[in-house]
């Protein structure tokens, strides 16, 4: 137990490490971007003389390390500071689009976990037959197109053509019920969904069928016992340690990923918020919403390696 939580605690650790690394990264691609707040407000016919004025104002004047030690400041005290744009508290902003962002990362999480794991237990059990080929075929298919591609795909035929779904998933309507949000936002959770189901199908399927070729499966099936019962009640409560750490790698996907169909269902999440700031060069909302996304992905990350190590115990005394 001791030393399950000094590793806990190196992984805590190295993940602060990354995070504060991913900061600056961010702090410094962000400088990279070309023009700043002032040019996109006043645009193309602003002089010199309001644009040094209004960046003297917005304190974009100053060297890039002490606006981000100042910003690293904030963050560390709880303070994101005001968005450069609109002047709004940037914790407020982050406050009313999150909880969408995790509905919908939720909700296709809800459809592509149950899903990718029976089939592909059903894959494993049916190994080489039609339906194996059949399943192994579509998922491919769906993880070899890009996430916008489906999307696309999706509003074209279910909103488009067949009019059956909304085109555009905007739940932010005062007054809304569960069950009309649910109905907004199923096209884009089926797309997240097609997209991160064939890597955890694949995965469990791998992880049976190399279970299945263990001497004391083997004997399980010498004994007589059913294909079916040998799988589900001795392969997969032993092919959880892969099974679970890759549930984990694929929700942080899942995450981040909602970055690009939030702005193709224009759904009022933190990506779209994320892509709005950085169309209008505000800095402060750019640096604060990737780094949550990074703080998210990190700690999923971390997640998925300490459930790998508890369910596999060998895993704490590497060779």
């Amino acid at each position: 137990m001791n030393a399950l939580i000094k590793l806990v605690a190196q992984r805590l650790a190295l993940g602060l490490l990354i995070l504060f690394i991913v900061s600056a990264a961010i702090a410094f691609v962000v400088e990279l971007l070309p023009g700043d707040t002032c040019q996109e407000l006043m645009g193309q016919g602003a002089t010199p003389d309001t644009l040094q004025v209004c960046r003297q104002e917005m304190g974009l004047d100053k060297p890039p390390h002490e606006r981000y030690l100042s910003w690293l400041g904030g963050m560390l005290t709880g303070d994101m500071g005001k968005t450069l744009s609109t002047g709004r508290e940037i914790s407020e902003l982050i406050g009313s689009r999150i909880g969408n962002t995790l509905f919908l990362a939720g909700f296709a999480a809800i459809m592509a976990v149950p899903l990718s794991l029976i089939l592909g237990m059903l894959a494993a059990l049916y190994r080489n037959s039609l339906f194996d080929r059949a399943i192994n075929v579509l998922t491919l298919s769906s993880i070899s197109f890009p996430e916008f591609f489906v999307a696309y795909l999706l509003i074209y035929f279910f909103a488009s053509k067949w009019g059956i779904f909304p085109g555009i998933s905007n739940v932010s309507s005062p007054g809304l019920s569960l069950a009309e949000k649910v109905y907004r936002t199923l096209l884009p959770a089926i797309t997240l969904t097609l997209v991160v189901t064939a890597h955890m199908m694949r995965m469990t399927r791998a992880s049976i069928i190399n279970l299945l070729a263990s001497s004391y499966i083997e004997m399980a099936h010498l004994k007589g016992i059913k294909r079916s019962r040998v799988i589900f009640k001795h392969a997969l409560p032993n092919a959880l340690a892969p099974i679970i750490n890759v549930v984990a790698l694929n929700l942080a996907y899942l995450i981040v990923g909602v970055v690009v169909v939030e702005v193709v269902f224009v759904y009022p999440g933190l990506g779209q918020l994320l892509v709005d700031a950085v169309s209008k060069r505000d800095m402060p909302m750019v640096q604060a919403g990737s780094m949550i996304f990074a703080a998210v992905y990190i700690l999923l990350n971390l997640t998925a390696d300490i459930l790998a190590i508890v369910t596999n115990p060998r895993l704490l005394h590497p060779r």
